[in-house]
């Protein structure tokens, strides 16, 4: 167990004297950044996974600071992500949230079991030509499922990707024009604000303005922009978080344990599955590229034994605070690298900043409109497809890497996520043999 406790990021920083108090206020600033940044997509994470907005919140709030304190990782910080979406409203849709709720416990329980075993390290050598086919995959059944909300179309139904993206295709015509008009303006500020407000606060000489996340700056602007043309006798039957969910509730989270008795445990195995190894992919990736990004030294380098055990016990308590599924998100792991984190102690502080806005601001949130978050998560999309990286792969990399890569993405797109991972690293092995043979063939 002492041996446990010493892979434990935040008492190795403790060691390292990086929680003294020369590097509070960099942790701090960090960590404020980063939950600015974190707040519209734990609310928008969350809708899309079809749970309510404060459900996001609140993991982000918990999972954040168990990871935190628990993890093998001096910036890794955890929350709800775009990565899940697909698996999570697939859960929701067939078990409901205190499905997806219970799902979370068993995949929490099944990533502690793979940090002790050592699978973290595993994970290493999973083919990059799989994990770019996998999110490339998720990509695109993110991009899919948002432009109902995007439109102000009905949900689609379907039991697979081509067949709700049919669906909405035959709805188009219905759709509702002033939640039209509050995501394409959603859309333009998402793409200007990072080419135009950097340039604006260096004249301004205002550096906090360009710290500013483009998807505060599209929640914000939509938001008013609703409020104008309601006050104008425009934008009726636009959805907000108030019309789907009744707005959010101000507080700190409850507890209350998921009713096994009730849940289909059997049912669950497999989707509880997809979610540990989505989980422990994703948060061991975080990791690594952190480090990368830090330029830390071998030695310094992130625990994935640890950070796997941290995962998931957050994923088993999160649950019992009203969230769901968590995994280290890639976006805000590398703002707090860029913005000067040392320690654990700024994903505290990002904890700490979700809950603070939760207990003072979360009225204001009533009138966000959700076509303004469907185009932050199309944007979520853009990046997890990485399109630029899926061509230049497919042009240059080896028959293997292009196998691997249009497979994965295949199976990820049209079977299932779990599925997609689990052949795609089996089938490198198979085909790296081949790949050799053929070499060494005269």
């Amino acid at each position: 167990m002492h041996g446990e406790l010493r892979m434990i990021a935040l008492l190795q920083a403790h060691r390292q004297g990086l929680l003294g108090r020369t590097h509070w206020l960099p942790n701090a600033v960090s960590g404020i950044v980063v939950g600015v940044i974190a707040l519209p997509l734990a609310m928008a994470f969350a809708i899309a996974s079809g749970a309510r907005p404060e459900q996001g919140l609140y993991t982000a709030v918990i999972a954040g600071l168990l990871v935190a304190t628990l993890g093998g990782s001096r910036f890794q910080v955890a929350g709800p992500t775009g990565a899940f979406v697909a698996i999570l409203a697939g859960i929701t849709a067939q078990f409901g949230v205190t499905g997806l709720q219970v799902a979370t416990l068993m995949a929490g329980a099944m990533l502690v079991v793979m940090g002790f075993l050592g699978a973290g390290r595993l994970l290493h050598h999973v083919p990059p030509a799989v994990i770019t086919g996998f999110t490339a995959g998720i990509g695109v059944i993110v991009f899919v499922g948002q432009w109902a909300a995007f439109l102000g179309l009905p949900k689609a139904t379907g039991a697979s990707l081509h067949e709700r993206a049919w669906a909405l295709m035959m709805q188009v015509p219905q759709t509702h024009l002033s939640t039209a008009f509050i995501g394409l303006f959603s859309l333009a500020v998402l793409l200007l604000v990072p080419k135009t407000v950097p340039a604006i606060a260096k004249t301004l000489k205002l550096k906090w303005l360009a710290s500013i996340p483009a998807p505060l700056w599209v929640i914000v602007s939509a938001t008013l922009l609703l409020t104008m043309l309601q006050a104008r006798g425009f934008g009726g039957g636009v959805a907000t978080i108030a019309s789907e969910f009744g707005g959010i509730p101000q507080g700190f989270p409850h507890v209350e344990i998921p009713d096994l008795a009730t849940q289909p445990l059997k049912l669950l195995l497999l989707p509880s599955l997809s979610i540990a190894l989505l989980c422990a992919i994703e948060s061991v990736l975080c990791c690594a590229v952190a480090d990368k990004m830090a330029q830390l030294p071998p030695t310094q380098h992130h625990n994935p034994k640890q950070e796997l055990i941290g995962q998931g016990i957050a994923n088993m308590l999160v649950p019992l605070f009203g969230g769901f599924a968590a995994t280290g998100g890639l976006a805000r792991t590398v703002a707090n690298v860029r913005n000067g984190a040392t320690s654990p102690l700024s994903a505290i502080v990002h904890s700490l900043t979700v809950l603070a806005v939760l207990l003072v601001l979360a009225p204001l949130a009533a009138n966000i409109p959700l076509a303004c978050l469907a185009a932050v998560l199309f944007a979520i999309a853009w990046n997890l497809s990485d399109m630029d990286h899926c061509a230049h792969l497919l042009k240059h990399d080896a028959w293997v890497d292009k196998t691997l890569l249009v497979i994965t993405f295949l199976l990820t797109v049209f079977v299932d996520l779990t599925v997609a991972v689990v052949v795609g690293a089996a089938l490198s092995k198979s085909l790296l043999a081949i790949a050799r043979m053929l070499r060494l063939s005269p």
